[in-house]
């Protein structure tokens, strides 16, 4: 059994805009996260249906696998997903609920690093981030995300 944390959040305010740090995050069922560009519809994915596109989330301990295995010094912030994790297996949340603080939320696919992620940050993170860039989720409950806040199964 694990036990994680969100470690930080980031929400941008238009496709291919800076993420910007927050300390918490209102999500959205149906729609993303409060602010950010998928929330509203303004993200570089927006015209494709469907959950996956709600919130994101990456391994702090993948980021950090980056720069020690490839040389690539990424902020988390610069990963381009909303939720930072640390104690987490998101690889083994696809298909899986789970909790972030008091939000519940659904796994649904890999965030898999992709050409766009390359051309916003580094030519390495395809390589560096294959299998370990993260998974995107789909909100089903409303609630406030916090930096701090616990995830559990």
């Amino acid at each position: 059994m694990w036990k994680g944390v969100v470690a930080s959040l980031h929400i941008a305010l238009e496709a291919k805009g800076t993420m910007k740090s927050v300390r918490e995050v209102h999500a959205l069922p149906g729609r993303g996260l409060e602010g950010d560009r998928y929330g509203r519809q303004g993200g570089s994915f927006s015209n494709k249906a469907g959950p996956d596109r709600e919130l994101t989330l990456i391994e702090s301990e993948a980021i950090e696998a980056l720069k020690r295995d490839y040389g690539v010094d990424m902020s988390p912030r610069d990963a381009r997903r909303n939720v930072v994790t640390r104690g987490v297996p998101l690889n083994h949340l696809v298909g899986r609920e789970f909790r972030v603080g008091e939000v519940a939320l659904r796994g649904i696919r890999l965030c898999e690093p992709c050409g766009h992620l390359q051309k916003l940050s580094h030519e390495k993170v395809v390589p560096g981030l294959i299998h370990r860039g993260g998974l995107r989720a789909q909100i089903l409950t409303e609630g406030v995300i916090r930096v701090g806040d616990p995830i559990l199964e």
